[in-house]
């Protein structure tokens, strides 16, 4: 990974949501959602994670909203593409079209379901590694993969010339200290959990992959800024402001909760793809208290 690479991936990365109308992909809310993103001063976008829905996307609607991302990006900001699968072989695939599509990095998660093994986890992400010349974000998350990848796996891992970095979602706040000794300072470290963000970047972190940025994309930013300039009493006043959102966007399996908050605020519509459904009025509540309570929402 290069200096200016590792440099640009740092901060409020939103891990975007895939709008749907009628059942398809929703390009032309997907587009100005993404120019929203950037005017609101996020640092990166990450489409085709979870949250963008990735497991029920079809493979041209995958290519299509990775395409679609980058060229509304225009460079402005990086764009990090999911290319994630329990597929090795799909994993290189979906990696090697970001890097065609000119992705600034990929974001490849532990095969769900198989539970490999640590010598398993370190083939797949080595032929990623193999396939492509771009940057590669390990995205470990044990509770939806089933896995965690050690400690050692991620030191081996990052011998390898495209191996930068990790989206720590294990919510294990030591982590991010035993990754710096076992890695070193220039080892990509990203959140993936945003009520523990504030929190990682004080153990060393560089910023976040976060849900929330969907919903508040300045006040994530700025939390972020905030906390990566050592201003912390800035930086909680805005975790204050945000914590609600933090724990309401998970009341349900996102990103029902977050389409809901988008639909709330005229964004897109809260279509979700089967088996997630639209979220309990109880939950619609949660969210609606908690983008008021950051000053989101009127009344």
């Amino acid at each position: 990974m290069t200096e200016m690479t590792g440099s640009r991936l740092r901060g409020s990365l939103t891990a975007l949501v895939t709008p749907f109308r009628d059942g398809a992909f929703d390009e032309a809310a997907f587009r100005k959602f993404v120019r929203w993103q950037i005017e609101q001063g996020s640092h990166g976008l990450v489409p085709t994670g979870t949250t963008g829905e990735s497991p029920t996307l079809t493979h041209s609607e995958h290519d299509r909203v990775v395409e679609a991302c980058i060229d509304e990006a225009g460079g402005r900001v990086p764009v990090v593409a999911g290319a994630g699968s329990n597929s090795t072989a799909e994993a290189v695939a979906r990696a090697r079209h970001a890097e065609r599509a000119g992705a600034d990095a990929v974001l490849v998660v532990t095969p769900y379901y198989n539970k490999p093994t640590q010598e398993g986890l370190y083939a797949h992400f080595k032929a990623v590694n193999d396939a492509v010349g771009i940057p590669i974000i390990i995205y470990n998350i044990p509770p939806r993969s089933v896995v965690d990848m050690s400690v050692e796996t991620m030191a081996r891992l990052f011998e390898l010339k495209n191996i930068a970095g990790v989206k720590d979602a294990t919510a294990k706040i030591d982590r991010v200290s035993q990754q710096r000794q076992a890695m070193g300072a220039n080892f990509l470290q990203l959140s993936g959990e945003d009520a523990t963000a504030l929190g990682y970047n004080a153990q060393g972190g560089h910023g976040c992959i976060s849900v929330v940025a969907n919903v508040a994309p300045r006040l994530c930013a700025d939390l972020q800024e905030a906390s990566l300039a050592g201003d912390y009493a800035k930086a909680l006043a805005l975790q204050d402001r945000l914590f609600p959102l933090q724990s309401g966007l998970f009341a349900e399996a996102n990103p029902g909760p977050t389409k809901y908050a988008l639909a709330k605020l005229g964004h897109m519509t809260e279509d979700l793809r089967l088996p997630l459904v639209p979220v309990s009025n109880a939950t619609r509540a949660i969210v609606d208290a908690a983008l008021r309570h950051a000053g989101l929402l009127e009344g």
